[in-house]
């Protein structure tokens, strides 16, 4: 006989395979985002390069926007299964 909670976590894992690995993912490259966010932020600060800086760091802002908003979506399609 299979232990029940054993099967309650195999029928999540075939409703939504792989949402572990997603949600590292999103962790990873939003972390990833807000370094280098953090390190654009402040050659703006500095006045460096401003014309290559700014374009940089609007695209870090939006990699950590979509990932928070990959996550939480994430979130909510876990809570409703």
């Amino acid at each position: 006989m299979v232990d029940p909670n054993l099967k309650n976590r195999l029928k999540a894992e075939i409703a939504a395979p792989y949402r572990g690995l997603r949600q590292f993912i999103y962790i990873g490259v939003g972390a990833s985002g807000f370094i280098g966010a953090f390190v654009f932020f402040f050659q703006l600060l500095a006045g460096r390069n401003i014309d290559s800086t700014l374009p940089n760091f609007a695209l870090q802002l939006g990699i950590v926007a979509l990932m928070v908003f990959l996550w939480r979506w994430e979130q909510n399609r876990q809570r409703r299964s």
